[in-house]
């Protein structure tokens, strides 16, 4: 079941049924970052900068970010807005308490020093042109030659057709809850190195 292929109506529905009578959003959250972090098994040792967007999905990041603390792993968070969903603040403020280094990001930013870079930008539900901070660190991602990891999708990438305009280029794509049909179709597989899926216990609402 968790192998399943679903459209990004079908995972929004699913996910917002499992919050209401199941499992609260920030305990899909932590668990979504802790997959991702169990799906890499290089962190240590390494320069670690997590990229954050507005909504959910830079959410994951900074849990991300607060799990690798734990584990006595550091990270510096880059914010490409000045948004956050309610339980993104949250794990923002707990990984800001641990010490977690988070500053926002701009041009003038060097990544050539990072050999690990998780895209935490831009979530599935992304439709269009990415513009503003998000673009110009889309395109400084690409070309830092770190190895990058996209929770859930590639920024930038659609999550129903799989086309893009501009897009993460990621080395591993850990899915989150059940693979998204445009990680499959349009131009992904240009964007997308390994691939894999993490179950956080998603109810799955058949169509």
């Amino acid at each position: 079941m968790k192998d399943k292929v679903i459209s990004v109506e079908q995972m929004r529905r699913s996910d917002a049924y499992t919050i209401e009578h199941f499992v609260p959003g920030k305990e899909l959250m932590y668990r979504a970052a802790e997959g991702v972090y169990h799906s890499y098994s290089g962190w240590k040792g390494k320069r670690i900068a997590i990229f954050v967007g507005g909504g959910n999905n830079g959410g994951d990041g900074y849990a991300l970010a607060g799990i690798l603390r734990k584990n006595g792993i550091d990270s510096e968070v880059f914010k490409v807005s000045d948004k956050m969903s309610d339980d993104g603040r949250y794990y923002h403020d707990i990984a800001s308490d641990m010490g977690v280094e988070i500053r926002d990001y701009d041009a003038e930013t060097d990544l050539s020093e990072y050999q690990v870079i998780v895209d935490c930008i831009l979530g599935t539900g992304f439709r269009g042109e990415v513009r503003g901070r998000a673009g110009e660190a889309i395109r400084a991602i690409n070309s830092s030659g770190a190895y990058v990891i996209s929770v859930d999708i590639n920024s930038g990438l659609n999550g129903d057709t799989g086309e893009a305009s501009l897009a993460v280029r990621s080395d591993l794509t850990v899915s989150i809850g059940y693979y998204k049909q445009g990680l499959f179709k349009g131009v992904s597989d240009q964007y997308i190195g390994q691939l894999t899926n993490v179950d956080i216990g998603i109810v799955l609402l058949e169509n």
